[in-house]
């Protein structure tokens, strides 16, 4: 039977808009006691390695649960501005997966640090930094697809002024491995906060209530779906 369903759906969506930017938010304050560059970062989680770890890890949770939001975004977009919509839509997610491919940079050279000391971690960073990649031609994505988001959601009234400035702040992000937090990157993650959240409050309010079949399902497989997680930290 055919629906009006459209991927990745409202719940998902929803859940997206209010955790995604409230993870950023998290992971960007836990880490902006420290001062912003790769060498303080790597020294900060020899010093500090639960704190930093958690931050890191907040922060990469909140940039890949983030990815339901673009989408129904982009989607309500292209209700009526398709075009803007395809472009700025692409270009966030492109950005997002290159934050997601920084973090694994990140991962690797803060384990170094906290085992094999900061010292030697800044120095196999410092050699590599510069490497090119498939994503050092892309980089101009993880800032240009926010404004570009903000600008087509303002035309086609998917968020009002607040929300669409609100959302082209996350543009000020700083961009890079290891990078720490400036003010700007509060900025950026609390006025995606700005932008996303009552959206997501709303749209998780206006959903219709689950069937029973829907909630059985989901109580079957949230404890599979742990045992499936847990099993995959040990290959």
């Amino acid at each position: 039977m055919e629906t009006d369903y459209v991927f990745p759906g409202r719940r998902v969506t929803a859940v997206s808009m209010i955790f995604g930017p409230l993870l950023l938010l998290t992971g960007t304050l836990l880490r902006s006691q420290f001062n912003f560059f790769f060498p303080d970062q790597l020294k900060a989680m020899s010093d500090h390695p639960a704190l930093m770890t958690a931050a890191y890890t907040c922060f990469l949770a909140g940039n890949v649960l983030l990815w339901p939001a673009i989408v129904g975004l982009a989607t309500k977009i292209g209700r009526t501005r398709p075009a803007l919509a395809a472009w700025a839509g692409v270009s966030v997610l492109i950005g997002l997966f290159e934050r997601t491919f920084h973090a694994g940079i990140d991962q690797a050279a803060l384990g170094l640090a906290r085992r094999r000391g900061a010292g030697f971690a800044e120095s196999v960073v410092s050699e590599s930094y510069q490497n090119l990649h498939l994503f050092s031609f892309l980089s101009f994505t993880i800032m240009f697809g926010w404004y570009a988001l903000a600008f087509a959601a303002y035309r086609a009234k998917a968020l009002g002024i607040v929300g669409s400035i609100g959302l082209a702040t996350m543009g000020l992000l700083p961009l890079g491995v290891l990078k720490g937090t400036e003010i700007v990157s509060i900025i950026g993650t609390a006025g995606l906060c700005v932008a996303l959240l009552p959206a997501g409050v709303r749209a998780l309010l206006e959903s219709p209530k689950p069937s029973r079949r829907s909630v059985l399902f989901a109580a079957i497989s949230v404890p599979v779906l742990g045992a499936l997680a847990f099993a995959s930290t040990l290959g």
